[in-house]
């Protein structure tokens, strides 16, 4: 399944490199001088405030320039626009008018970092939460309503957010993210293609048919050497054939934790056969080839050498505390009913495990925010982007499950791209020199600077 943070069933989405690569703005608020380029900064503070719906909530200097923090009015609803509305967080990184602008997406709650995008044009940027995460998620009934937490609806938040700001920053416009966000970025673009100059998307899955999982499968079988493939199997197996000696320890730690899985997985006997199961996934979207002369022999490692090595090596538990509506519990309804999951076979684990329906993304959901799959839309994405999607680069990782899943770019001036040997973490930086060059010369061409 994935991520929970950054271990598995939700996708990692503030991997550094792909994205989030400076920290957030300073608190202190302090207008930025003037620049040359665009009006001063009580001029851009002016122009945000007409735009109807928006608020600027407070401004910071960052770097030199000003970073507004704002909430702008959406309808939870797209389809009934003037129905119940919510406001959603976004920050605007102002610099100039005429310098491109990035809409960067983390996909999950509000990024306070600085895109790679960004420091490579030097641009403008404007980070989005997403809906229903966060601070972002409608009050009362409506926001207990998850059918409108859709593929579609948020596209159509950032088409709204899009096209109010342009009426400021007047550039190019680049969409990016990160995993999640690289996957709502595509999203944004395939139903509302006039928005964005170009879009960026690094390791975004593209699981466009749920029903199939060849490709994870078909990863898992080849990543790194054989020597490391069976240790990690041989460490997952026997963390689950020694159940009885470790589940103790692992019901003590949650307790000590004060977390609890009643609401969501139900039993600490599922919640650990389900962190077992995201081991392998985990060791390999964190890690490197490098770490697999850190397995240990699983058959002679103790237990407390078995436990502790597992813990820093993808053994991730997910619990009530941060999977209902105010963590991840969004994501994972996504997952369940769009975005689709990994239903990994285990094949070397059929005679050790308990609970065979648990790795799914409805077991860390509580009951209110389940929901049925529906292939759809994601299956649309997916021929849109392969037949007419137009200036989009996707860059992956060789060594990311999550990479797994591709989406194949179009003729249409788009590309791919992947790091040899990366994880999760992969980026333009880590390309090999020529492929380096190819894609920031194109992405410089898209956004029309030097």
């Amino acid at each position: 399944m994935r991520n929970k943070g950054i271990p598995a069933l939700v996708c990692a989405g503030l991997m550094a490199g792909a994205a989030a690569l400076g920290g957030a703005a300073p608190a202190a608020a302090q207008p930025a001088p003037a620049r040359q380029g665009g009006p001063a900064a009580p001029d851009i503070r002016e122009r945000l405030e007409r735009i109807p719906g928006m608020t600027v909530v407070s401004v910071a200097d960052k770097e030199g320039h000003p970073f507004y923090t704002l909430t702008y009015r959406q309808p939870v609803d797209h389809r009934r626009p003037h129905g119940a509305t919510f406001t959603q967080r976004a920050t605007l990184w102002h610099k100039a008018t005429d310098k491109p602008t990035v809409l960067y997406t983390g996909g999950y709650t509000l990024a306070g970092g600085t895109a790679s995008l960004t420091k490579l044009i030097d641009a403008n940027q404007v980070s989005v939460e997403h809906r229903y995460f966060a601070e972002s998620r409608p009050s009362g009934a409506a926001g207990d309503d998850w059918s409108k937490m859709t593929v579609q609806q948020e596209a159509a938040d950032e088409h709204r957010l899009t096209r109010a700001l342009r009426a400021v920053e007047r550039g190019k416009w680049l969409g990016t993210g990160s995993s999640k966000g690289g996957m709502t970025a595509t999203y944004h673009e395939r139903f509302h293609p006039g928005d964005l100059d170009a879009v960026v998307a690094f390791v975004a899955p593209d699981d466009a048919d749920n029903r199939d999982d060849s490709g994870y499968e078909r990863f898992f079988r080849t990543v790194g050497t054989q020597e490391c493939r069976d240790g990690l199997n041989a460490v997952q197996r026997e963390m689950l054939v020694r159940r009885d000696a470790l589940l103790p320890t692992f019901e003590a730690e949650a307790k000590a934790a004060g977390h609890t899985f009643d609401a969501t997985l139900g039993t600490t006997d599922r919640a650990y056969e389900f962190a077992v199961l995201d081991q392998v996934w985990n060791f390999w979207q964190s890690g490197t080839a490098a770490d697999c002369a850190t397995v240990p022999d699983a058959k002679k490692a103790t237990d407390d050498e078995l436990y502790s090595w597992s813990k820093k090596h993808g053994f991730s538990v997910y619990h009530d505390q941060e999977l209902g509506t105010n963590g991840t519990g969004p994501y994972y309804r996504q997952a369940a009913t769009q975005l689709g999951w990994a239903d990994l076979k285990f094949k070397h684990l059929a005679d050790v495990r308990h609970h065979p329906d648990v790795y799914q993304p409805n077991s860390v959901l509580p009951a209110a925010m389940r929901g049925s799959y529906e292939n759809r839309t994601v299956a649309d994405v997916d021929r849109w982007v392969r037949t007419r999607g137009t200036r989009m680069m996707f860059v992956y990782g060789e060594n990311d499950p999550w990479s797994a899943e591709k989406f194949t770019p179009s003729r249409h001036d788009s590309y791919r791209y992947v790091v040899p040997g990366a994880n999760h973490g992969a980026s333009i930086a880590k390309l090999p020199q020529a492929d380096q060059a190819k894609a920031v010369a194109t992405i410089k061409r898209w956004a029309g600077v030097q």
